[in-house]
């Protein structure tokens, strides 16, 4: 069964599948772990795709929260030359981990 969505979360764009695994941007989670996705720009299902304007109505993807994980380490770097002058800034940014459960539509 050929069944996959386009959602959006945190200003990004992903193509899903029942049982995929997202690492998506940090999101506002309920006690029980139950993640809803409103935003669906497109649902594929056994060669039919429906194409939202920007977003399909009454469409929803919903998945389970994993865990929370941290990005690799950016290194910021800040240099004058001949003033002494050298700041190292790192950041990791989290990310959350989503398994998808199903595509309604």
């Amino acid at each position: 069964m050929s069944l996959y969505a386009v959602i959006e979360t945190g200003g990004k764009q992903y193509q899903v599948r029942p049982g995929d695994v997202l690492q998506v941007e940090r999101l506002d989670k309920t006690p029980e772990g139950a993640i809803s996705f409103d935003r669906v720009l497109l649902v594929s299902k056994e060669g039919q795709i429906k194409v939202g304007t920007p977003i399909l109505n009454g469409a929803k993807v919903l998945g389970k929260f994993v865990k929370e994980v941290k990005g690799e380490k950016l290194i910021a770097f800040k240099y004058k030359r001949r003033k002494n002058y050298r700041r190292k800034v790192g950041h990791r940014q989290k990310y959350d981990l989503v398994k998808i459960e199903s595509v309604d539509f």
